[in-house]
Formats: structure tokens, C-alpha cells, sequence
């Protein structure tokens, strides 16, 4: 991967100058580096902990923790020596870097500043998923190099990344195609990159990622009040919204009418295609990615607000993760999960060794019969945090199904009309070049990610597990393959898995740990994650294609 900074890679990481100063709204954001006698730690000595030279590491490592100790010598109040940014990063290193010798230093080190009586930060939650045990998540495991890359390239991992850290050959092209999104020479400025990002998270209530990107808005030079309302933003990014909130929650509505509102001669203001095309990327990327982030429990990061508290523990006063997973042991689910193992492994075997073909009527009518399937959903979460509430317009617009009962629902999309593979790929590569490849690499080692196990078995063909739900997601989004008959969908994804899975593609802000642990109750959570990635990218690429089509008829 590319070495240089992607979002939520702080100054202190990245060694770039800090010393910026940027103003507007009749507000300033100051990023201003403290004289080195009273901030400790500098961005550039903390910059060269992520250098890839082990001795320079080193050095920077004896470095860091010899000011700190300056800091704590001094004779006046020590709290006033290591600011609480300086306390937060010294926790972030100490929860999750992944080269033992800088994690270990920085616990130490905040175990010296609390012995010298300053009141240290803890991080409120035990390891980056509340559905996921941290054990699972070990950064210091043999497949995890790629952790390690990611910090000395970023200055940071993540609560994303070590998740998706379960199948590296995945988050090696995702952390790619995200690079390439918000770094990379492109027809958008980086902060604006980051504020449509913002945008697209609040609209699934996400704070994790509203916080992610606010950090690297504020690093590319955004101006502060734009994140306490829209109405501070440029009228050209507010005229996303509509789009954004059709791509969150009804892409099917998207119409040609839409994209030349925006681009087309005497739009006021006017987005080029090229413009209209890396923001539609953005927003459907950062959509999907609030689904992972959702699917997966993940849990504020230790710098983020509600991640840490400087409260000491009190037993009869835990916190509680919104996640919090149920207690779900027993023998009794044990032995009905294996059951189900077994089921759905003789179904899989089934449908490999299937030699009937169905009519294309009844093909039609399986199709119609999955995506009208009356699907619960979770309960609606309580009232919006106030960093996303100012971020959102129309809160009350969400996702409907595609083909509600008794209610005359759009047409379908047949995918042989308009596919990735033969339509939408071309159309991104001509508006945003490279960006077609970064994304089909990124559906391709999805699609064919497989390990040959499931839950207790080895050597098992997964093909068509993987295709059932890559095929669900897109039904339920009203794209039809002629060719795939959806009765095997019913027959490979369980009640509890399509819960799971519509409430995660359609509606994430709702997805609970009883609804994660309900489904596949015998799979490694690391196969659990595996199909989040699935419904990730399908989702992603279901809502791609709507909107790629209504461009591409506009440019007809």
C-alpha cells in the first residue's frame, strides 16, 4: 500500500506541520503545535514511530517516552504538562498498535503519568467489536502483517481495520480503493471529500465514521462550523442531499432527472460528471461501510467520544455498549446449531448435484416470491446523537421495501439490462480513471474470498452460499438475475441470516447483537465477518448501479 495518510490518521501521525491555522464561519480551527517545553511530544517525534526503519522506530520510541518523563518532572502540575490529546494518543497506541514494543512503552507510560498523580484515560470498551471477543482479534497473530503495514503507512489502526484484519486479502484492496477515494489527485478537494463522507454517515446515524471523517476534514483544512450544521456548508455540497438520501435508502428511485438537476448547463450550482461521479462513489462507499461498521458491533475508538472516560472502573456502574450481545450460551443452541450446520450443508450439496431446470416463468416468480418475503426488523433506535442529528436533513426519510405489499412497486432492474461488468465499470473508468479497476478488484476478491470451511468442516465448496447471499442483497434491492434461480436462496439463508442480512443492508443503524449472534450460532465469527463483507459490497455495488444508469441515460 501507498504510505501516506488516509482518514482518521491524526497530525500527530502523519509529520506533516502542524502549525495551521484555517478561519471562516467567524469560527478558527487551530491545529497550532504547543512550544516542545510544554506539549512533550511533538507531531514529527511521533511521526517517526510509524517510519519503516526498526532503529529510527526505536529511537522515536526512547524519544517519546523521555519527554514524557520531562513532562512529569516538571514542578508545576503535571496534568498541565501532557495534554489530553497527548494522553489519548498514548492511549490509542497502548490499545492498538500493532508492533508490541510501542504498545507496550505507551502502557507503561500512562501507568508512570497515573503513578505521578495525573488522571489517565481508559478506554470504555474491552476490544474493537462488542459482538466480536477481542481474544478473536489479536493484533499480534501471524495473518495480521498487514496491521502492521497499515500503521506505518496510515499512523494508526482502527476498530475497522483489525475487523476487516480477518481476511487481509480483502482489506488490502479496500484500504486501497479508500486511499485512492480520499487522497489521491481527484476532481474534489480532500475536504470535501471528507464532508461528503460525513454526510453519507450521519444519514445511517453513524458516529463512528462521522468521527473518523471529521478528524480528516479538519486536517485537510476544513472549517470547523460546517460540522456543527449543513447550513454552513457551500450550497454545491447541500445539493447532494437529496441524492445522498435516495443512495442510503432507495437507490431505486434515483432518475435521470436527479443527476441533471446537478450537472446539466445553468444548474446553479453546477457539478461537472466528473465531480458528480467520485461523490457518488464517496457517499455509496461510506453507506456500505456504515453497514460493516453496524454489522459488526464495532465500538468507539479509544479517541473518539463515548470510547474512553477518565472515570475510574466501578463494577456496579459498567458501561454498556448500545451492542451489548445477550448472554447466549447453553448446550442446548450448541446442539441446534450443529444441526443447522448440517442442514445447510446437505442443501449445499443438493443444489451442486440439482440437474432440473426451471422454466423462466417460474424463475420470475421465485424471484418475486424472495423479494416480497415479509421480513421483521428491529426496533427503531432512540434519539440521533447531537454530532450526527446537525448533519442530517429529512431524518425521517429511510428505507422502504422495494416492493411493499398491496402497493404497485418499481420495476425491476433485470442485471443483463445494466450490469457492473458490462455497463457500470466502462462508465467509472472514463469519469474517474482508475477508479473502475480499484472497485471490480474490490467486488472480484469479495465474490471469490473463500477459505473451503464452514463452521466445523473442511474442504468445503462455498461458491454457492456466497452467491445466495450476494444475489439476496441485490433482490432486495430489485436487481434480477435471469440465470439465478432464487429458490435457492430459501434454501441456503435461514430466517434468523436473512434478518440479519436485510436489517444490515437496508436499515444498519438498527442491527443488534441478538440479531448478529441469532444466525449461523456454530460459524467462527471470523466467517460471520466474511459475510458482512458480502452484503457490504453487493449493497455497494447494487446501489452503484442504479445510479450509474440514470448518468448513463442522461448522457444518452
Amino acid at each position: 500500500m501507498a504510505g501516506h495518510p488516509v482518514a482518521g490518521l491524526s497530525s500527530e501521525a502523519n509529520g506533516e506541520d502542524a502549525s495551521k491555522q484555517v478561519s471562516g464561519c467567524g469560527r478558527t480551527y487551530h491545529n497550532q503545535s504547543k512550544p516542545e517545553s510544554d506539549a512533550g511530544p511533538t507531531a514529527k517525534s511521533l511521526a517517526r514511530l510509524c517510519s519503516k526503519d526498526e532503529e529510527e522506530r526505536a529511537t522515536a520510541l526512547e524519544d517519546l517516552s523521555q519527554r514524557v518523563l520531562v513532562c512529569l518532572g516538571l514542578d508545576r502540575p503535571p496534568s498541565a504538562r501532557l495534554s489530553k490529546q497527548m494522553l489519548l494518543h498514548l492511549l490509542r497506541l497502548s490499545r492498538s498498535c500493532p508492533l508490541q514494543e510501542v504498545r507496550v512503552r505507551a502502557t507503561d507510560l500512562l501507568r508512570t503519568a497515573q503513578a505521578e498523580g495525573v488522571e489517565v484515560p481508559r478506554a470504555m470498551a474491552s476490544g474493537p467489536s462488542a459482538f466480536i471477543p477481542a481474544k478473536e482479534l489479536l493484533i499480534g497473530e501471524p495473518n495480521q502483517d498487514i496491521l502492521i503495514e497499515s500503521f506505518l503507512s496510515l499512523g494508526r489502526v482502527d476498530h475497522l481495520t483489525m475487523v476487516m484484519g480477518l481476511h487481509p486479502a480483502y482489506l488490502s484492496c479496500f484500504l486501497r480503493t479508500q486511499h485512492a477515494l480520499l487522497e489521491l489527485d481527484g476532481p474534489l478537494p480532500r475536504h470535501w471529500r471528507h464532508y461528503i463522507s460525513i454526510m453519507a454517515a450521519a444519514r445511517h446515524h453513524c458516529s463512528y465514521l462521522v468521527q473518523q471523517h471529521s478528524t480528516g476534514f479538519l486536517e485537510a483544512g476544513g472549517e470547523e462550523c460546517w460540522l456543527s450544521s449543513l447550513k454552513h456548508a457551500p450550497t454545491k455540497l447541500c445539493s447532494l442531499q437529496t441524492l445522498n438520501k435516495l443512495l442510503a435508502h432507495r437507490p431505486w428511485l434515483i432518475t435521470q432527472q436527479h443527476i441533471q438537476e446537478l450537472v446539466c448547463p445553468g444548474a446553479e450550482p453546477r457539478w461537472s460528471l466528473a465531480e458528480l461521479i467520485h461523490a457518488v462513489i464517496l457517499m455509496a462507499h461510506t453507506h456500505s461501510l456504515c453497514s460493516f461498521v453496524w454489522g459488526c458491533g464495532l465500538n468507539p475508538e479509544p479517541d473518539h467520544i463515548g470510547g474512553y472516560t477518565f472515570q475510574p472502573p466501578s463494577p456496579s456502574h459498567l458501561p454498556r455498549s448500545p451492542h451489548s450481545p445477550a448472554h447466549e450460551d447453553g448446550r442446548q443452541e450448541l446442539v441446534d446449531g450443529a444441526v443447522e450446520v448440517e442442514v445447510l450443508m446437505q442443501r449445499m450439496v443438493e443444489l451442486q448435484q440439482q440437474e432440473e431446470e426451471c422454466t423462466q416463468e417460474e424463475m420470475v416468480t421465485r424471484f418475486e416470491r424472495e423479494r416480497s418475503e415479509s421480513i421483521p426488523t428491529a426496533v427503531v433506535r432512540g434519539a440521533l446523537p447531537d454530532l450526527v442529528l446537525c448533519l442530517v436533513e429529512e431524518p425521517g426519510f429511510r428505507y422502504e421495501d422495494f416492493a411493499p405489499r398491496g402497493e404497485q412497486s418499481p420495476p425491476t432492474m433485470r442485471a443483463q439490462d445494466y450490469s457492473w461488468e458490462d455497463h457500470g465499470f466502462s462508465l467509472v473508468n472514463r469519469l474517474l480513471p482508475d477508479m473502475g479497476q480499484l472497485l471490480d478488484e474490490k467486488f472480484q476478491v469479495v465474490s471469490n474470498l473463500t477459505y473451503h470451511r464452514m463452521a466445523m468442516h473442511e474442504g468445503v465448496d462455498t461458491y454457492t452460499l456466497r452467491k445466495a447471499l450476494w444475489n439476496y442483497i441485490h433482490c432486495l434491492y430489485g436487481i434480477r438475475y435471469d440465470d439465478y434461480d432464487y429458490g435457492s436462496v430459501n434454501m441456503l439463508l435461514e430466517r434468523s441470516l436473512k434478518v440479519f442480512v436485510k436489517t444490515m443492508a437496508c436499515h444498519p443503524e438498527q442491527t443488534t447483537a441478538r440479531i448478529y449472534h441469532a444466525f449461523w450460532r456454530h460459524f467462527r465469527h471470523s466467517e460471520k465477518v466474511h459475510a458482512n463483507l458480502i452484503v457490504m459490497e453487493a449493497r455497494l455495488q447494487a446501489a452503484l448501479l442504479y445510479t450509474l444508469r440514470a448518468i448513463t441515460h442522461y448522457m444518452r
